[in-house]
């Protein structure tokens, strides 16, 4: 048997169930495991351990009542197991600052969307875990709670901006945690983490309930998914945080078809080749090969396709996403004001690492200060090729998968991603297109660091990506945990 802190969520919620364990020893357990990652991965931004301990052993009496009963199959399918979530996602009663030294005392007056459906399901959350300043970049650090670094390597950098959800999840600290992504921020860290993160399509998540908030149009960037540690709880998970709100207007009802209804034998399996302004690292292109060999040996036809036009993706995604946001975006500078800082100086920006920001967000408030002209000709032609570069993606995925990386690189070592903003393309296209997308680790490359695969389907089969997912899982085995 696998010690609690490597079985999935659904295993860990059945032997629940079945009082072979309790919540209190799976909450104990995954507290201890928190703990030992602590300051050298500093995953948590802040915790609820004790009321975490009271949640297990109200859970346990209600199993054992349960139990007496003869009524355990209608308890909640997560009932007793152990969560964690992204600090920018409400959870109530917690912090809710984006690493925003002015929002220091902010706490949540309730739970977003998403983490109200799973604590319906019984689920208990540990804390919230650390991300980067105002979700800016893809490495989780800020003048609030400092930086997370990588359970593998903690000269290197866990991602982001979910970046303290994927060291916590990968560090066997929480069986699965609950994000937001909008340019690759679960797909990322689920990558540098060796984890699962699956970022569903758009609309079938609400967004109801992260700060910063999502503006008009720009919330079908944005998905509200899971991170895993096993392959097996990203459905139940999806199907739990799936459904409008009536709050978030950009979610529509939708129907997520069973895993069983996915055939591997004659799926179509696209690689995109030359891509990428920055080459792919030759570990992760023998992941991605792997991957691709596995699907073929079940069935998978294969294809391989050039999209040069991906190379040149930023500007037309940063320029789409600004106009999604309509009248209703606030800049860098904005959320700021609202939360209480000073406006920004070119002396405040030119201060450096002793200043209230990190780098990213004083780089995103000095291109605010220099003039732009938002209705320029060029800004038009920008929105025209985002739409251009949908279609032939869309094209490329067609009904089957398309495998790509979420980054060019293995985890970096720390800060040797700033100022380098296509980084994030590779997985941020796909939220340009608003199609499902999982992230599936493939093991360890020889440096022991995690390698991976992102697996992309048309808007809507997110369970073709997750059924692609848990074959690749079967074959090469999925999340390794860390030698912590």
């Amino acid at each position: 048997m696998a010690p609690i802190t490597e079985r999935s969520a659904v295993d860990l919620a059945a032997a629940i169930r079945r009082r072979e364990l309790t919540s209190a020893e799976v909450v104990e357990a995954h507290i201890t495991q928190l703990a030992q990652l602590g300051a050298q991965i500093n995953a948590l931004a802040a915790n609820r351990f004790d009321q975490a301990r009271e949640e297990a052993g109200r859970a346990d009496r209600i199993v054992n009542e349960a139990a007496l009963r003869g009524t355990e199959h209608e308890l909640p399918l997560l009932l007793g197991v152990p969560f964690t979530v992204k600090e920018t996602v409400a959870l109530e009663g917690m912090p809710i600052s984006a690493g925003v030294l002015a929002r220091r005392t902010q706490r949540a007056a309730g739970s977003a969307s998403a983490v109200e459906r799973v604590r319906s399901a019984g689920a208990i959350p540990l804390g919230v875990t650390n991300t980067s300043e105002l979700t800016l970049w893809i490495e989780s650090e800020n003048r609030l709670y400092g930086r997370t670094n990588n359970p593998y390597d903690p000269q290197r950098t866990a991602g982001g901006s979910s970046g303290g959800e994927g060291a916590a999840v990968g560090g066997g600290g929480s069986p699965f945690g609950i994000a937001s992504d909008i340019a690759g921020s679960i797909r990322i860290p689920a990558l540098f983490c060796g984890v699962f993160g699956h970022k569903p399509s758009s609309g079938l998540v609400p967004n109801t309930g992260l700060w910063p908030p999502s503006a008009g149009s720009a919330g079908r960037l944005l998905g509200t998914g899971p991170l895993a540690r096993r392959g097996e709880d990203l459905m139940p998970i999806l199907k739990i945080l799936a459904g409008p709100d009536g709050k978030d207007p950009n979610t529509q009802p939708m129907t997520i078809e069973d895993l069983d209804h996915v055939s591997l034998d004659g799926l179509q399996v696209t690689t995109i080749e030359q891509s990428s302004r920055v080459p792919l690292a030759q570990e992760l292109r023998d992941a991605r090969e792997r991957a691709v060999g596995a699907l073929a040996a079940a069935g998978a036809d294969v294809r391989r396709v050039e999209l040069p036009m991906l190379r040149g993706a930023f500007l037309p995604y940063l320029v789409t996403l600004q106009a999604a946001g309509g009248n209703a975006a606030r800049t860098t500078a904005q959320l700021l004001a609202e939360s209480g800082e000073d406006p920004p100086t070119w002396r405040s920006l030119l201060r450096g690492s002793g200043g209230r920001h990190t780098g990213p967000t004083r780089i995103a408030l000095a291109l605010e200060k220099l003039p732009s002209r938002r209705d320029s000709p060029s800004t038009e032609r920008l929105l025209r090729r985002g739409r251009e570069l949908v279609r032939e993606l869309e094209a490329a995925i067609g009904d089957g998968v398309l495998l790509h990386p979420a980054h060019q690189r293995l985890a970096p070592r720390h800060g040797r991603t700033l100022g380098r903003p296509w980084l994030m393309m590779p997985a941020a296209i796909f939220n340009l297109a608003g199609v499902p997308v999982t992230e599936v680790p493939m093991g360890l490359s020889a440096r022991g660091l995690p390698v991976g695969i992102q697996v992309a389907a048309r808007h809507g089969a997110d369970h073709v990506t997750i059924a692609v997912a848990l074959e690749l899982e079967r074959v090469f085995g999925g999340w390794v945990p860390p030698p912590l």
